[in-house]
């Protein structure tokens, strides 16, 4: 296992941040314009509701806006690969403490596949798979399409493990697919799976 920095792979600030940047602080605004209409209005029943469901946009969108400011500015990074393994990053604005762990030891294989569905608008995503047993690794390996997608799914309970430690790879992503394999095997020569066509 080679010592030294560890490696990271961040996000790139996107178009889509930005617009979804602009849609929280916008549905902040019209929470709030429902809450001084409200209160402009006086204390009847139809204005105390308005006041209600205001609020409760302004605490609901208010939680998205500050989300989506942390995580433009906050540069948190989607994974980390260190002497120890491979981690996973909280998401902003919860604590580097809830970071998790996945020890080198643990991982068996790295499983690329590929899932959804090609000329549709969402298209089709590629996703990164840290596998932690030999039963997932051989998964991996031989199932059709519709079971290995379960390795992306955390609520198929007997692919919830390898679900844990799967990174859905964005095109904003300031590192290649490639790359992030190079420094796998940099720190644990791990057989590679790669399922992305087939």
């Amino acid at each position: 296992m080679a010592a030294g920095a560890p490696f990271t792979v961040r996000t790139r600030p996107s178009w889509q941040g930005v617009w979804q940047l602009v849609a929280f602080l916008i549905l902040v605004l019209a929470s709030a314009g429902f809450v001084g209409g409200g209160l402009i209005r006086g204390t009847g029943s139809r204005s105390l509701v308005v006041i209600i469901l205001g609020t409760m946009g302004l605490a609901l969108f208010g939680a998205g806006l500050l989300g989506a400011v942390g995580r433009v500015l906050g540069r948190r990074p989607v994974l980390e690969l260190t002497d120890e393994g491979v981690r996973r990053p909280a998401r902003w604005p919860l604590p580097r403490r809830a970071d998790r762990l996945l020890p080198w030891s643990r991982v068996e294989a790295l499983a690329a596949l590929r899932r959804g569905v090609p000329g549709t608008r969402r298209g089709e995503q590629d996703y990164l798979v840290f596998l932690p047993s030999d039963e997932l690794v051989e998964l991996a390996r031989t199932a059709e399409r519709p079971r290995l997608v379960a390795l992306t799914l955390t609520d198929v309970p007997a692919t919830a493990e390898a679900a844990s430690w799967c990174f859905p790879v964005e095109p904003s992503w300031d590192a290649p697919l490639k790359e992030v394999v190079v420094q796998v095997r940099r720190r644990r020569e791990v057989p590679v799976i790669d399922r992305r066509n087939r």
